[in-house]
């Protein structure tokens, strides 16, 4: 397996390839969130059963992200991905065949599922692929395609709604992951990693870093994915917005979050990554409280900057990872804290966004999560492993 030095030529292609792979994967995933006021009218369901559907996915990414953590070091990274991919393309092209609201779940969770083996997959992959002073840029670089993808999600929608209605995006990029899983297959190297030691999990587990990291995730996958998936849902059911504009405005607020994932790229190696997630979070905080407070005139504004500041959490948390855990735990580690993350901060908080909606308003549980997510901000400093 060639190792690269630079971040340039066949570097450059493989990480450019995982970028692809990773801007698919969140899109597999964030697709759903534009599209639901329209599958909340077809098949007329409520705000909580609509947001159910991130809960489902979120569980099956939670298993498969522990799943993947203790075992794909055996079945082989690169066997992983491509299985995930392989997947996700045969579950996107039978969505469109689903005529009840049910049927949506089960493929949610198979989403969630092989959507989840990526992560602690790559970043075992980034690590051994390119020298130890660029995994910090290598690592912003690749994350920076979950802001792109975030940004772009939206418009893609409107896209494929204007000519083909919500069922054909999931054919479009079902063929665009079955390309994607031959390419990878093709052009990649499996990774060769010695058997564990024999009490890697026990050891893992009662390393208190790790259930400290999985907490400041928990909070930062909530500012991000919870209000995601439901802010759509809140913009044209609670503000009173059009679709069209409700998702105009959604996608451009997350134009903000591409240019913070590269300046992370630029600051990573040089300032305490400690102090900048503290920094991060605590102004995502205070930003989320905001979009609960704020009039439909405002909104826009407000949801541009919570998602400048949380979107440099990612690229910094997973570097935070790399730094803490050492090479046989390094895939393990980051399999929990994402499975503790995704299913909670991602799954159980949206679903109890779509309740709090349901039964009280919107407005209320993103106040409640700001301040979720600022008391969380707190816990850095009790990780004492990063600097």
């Amino acid at each position: 397996m060639e190792r690269h030095l630079e971040l340039k030529g066949r570097g450059l292609l493989l990480l450019s390839l995982l970028w692809f792979l990773w801007f698919n994967n969140i899109y597999s995933r964030a697709v759903f969130s534009p599209i639901l006021p329209l599958l909340e009218d077809e098949f007329l369901v409520s705000h909580a059963r609509a947001s159910g559907i991130f809960m489902f996915q979120s569980v099956g990414y939670g298993i498969s992200l522990l799943l993947t953590g203790l075992y794909a070091g055996r079945l082989g990274y690169k066997k992983s991905i491509a299985l995930s991919l392989a997947v996700t393309s045969a579950a996107f092209f039978l969505i469109p065949l689903v005529k009840t609201f049910s049927a949506l779940y089960f493929f949610s969770l198979i989403i969630g599922f092989s959507a989840g083996s990526y992560i602690p997959s790559v970043i075992p992959l980034i690590t051994e692929y390119f020298a130890e002073k660029n995994w910090g840029k290598s690592i912003v670089i690749h994350d920076s395609a979950a802001s792109v993808s975030i940004f772009c999600t939206p418009f893609l929608a409107l896209l494929f709604i204007h000519y083909f209605g919500w069922r054909g995006i999931f054919v479009t990029f079902a063929i665009i992951f079955l390309l994607a899983a031959t390419t990878f297959w093709l052009t990649v190297d499996e990774l060769k990693i010695t058997q564990a030691r024999k009490n890697l999990h026990s050891d893992l587990f009662r390393k208190r870093a790790l259930w400290i990291m999985g907490a400041i995730w928990v909070c930062a996958t909530g500012a991000t994915w919870s209000v995601y998936f439901t802010v759509p849902l809140y913009l044209t059911k609670e503000l009173g917005l059009t679709i069209e504009y409700a998702n105009s405005l959604f996608g451009l607020s997350r134009l903000g979050g591409i240019g913070v994932v590269i300046a992370c790229g630029f600051l990573v190696d040089r300032v305490s990554v400690k102090k900048m997630i503290f920094t991060l979070l605590l102004l995502s905080g205070v930003l989320t409280v905001l979009v609960g407070t704020s009039s439909a005139r405002f909104i826009g504004v407000v949801l541009s900057l919570q998602v400048i500041f949380i979107m440099g959490f990612y690229p910094l948390g997973l570097t935070a990872i790399a730094r803490t855990f050492d090479r046989e735990e390094r895939g393990m580690a980051t399999g929990i804290i994402m499975t503790v993350s995704m299913s909670t901060g991602s799954g159980l908080i949206t679903y109890l966004l779509g309740l709090s909606g349901d039964l009280i308003s919107f407005r209320f549980g993103y106040v409640a999560l700001g301040a979720l997510v600022i008391l969380g901000s707190s816990l850095l400093f009790s990780l004492k492993e990063l600097k």
